[in-house]
């Protein structure tokens, strides 16, 4: 018999758990979301000439790539905690499929489809 496999709690791995997460809830409430692939990347590698890209939205590929160490390293000094860096990849995840969509973030919640 092998021994258990330890718990996945590293910091990659709760970053994919966090975007999974939130994948699967968007996923659930908004049909335009369904196909589109959601995928993790370290970092850009293209620039925008405006600041380092958190995400990029692919709409003609169906695809979504974040951004993990812009996600994770550029939050505000005194916010770099696991609650804060949650928050961060929920955001990034949220601005990301809003973009996609043609929306603004707020408007993805449960109700938005009604209005």
């Amino acid at each position: 018999m092998r021994p258990p496999l330890p718990p996945l709690d590293g910091r990659l791995d709760r970053f994919e758990i966090t975007v999974g997460s939130a994948v699967e809830y968007l996923r659930g409430a908004w049909d335009e979301l369904r196909e589109v692939r959601f995928e993790i990347a370290s970092m850009p590698v293209h620039d925008r000439g405006d600041g380092i890209p958190l995400w990029r939205v692919d709409p003609a590929a169906q695809r979504v790539t974040l951004y993990r160490v812009p996600i994770e390293r550029l939050l505000p000094k005194g916010h770099d905690d696991a609650a804060h860096r949650r928050m961060a990849v929920e955001s990034a995840v949220f601005h990301a499929a809003a973009e996609y969509v043609g929306r603004e973030p707020w408007e993805l919640g449960p109700d938005a489809r009604d209005r």
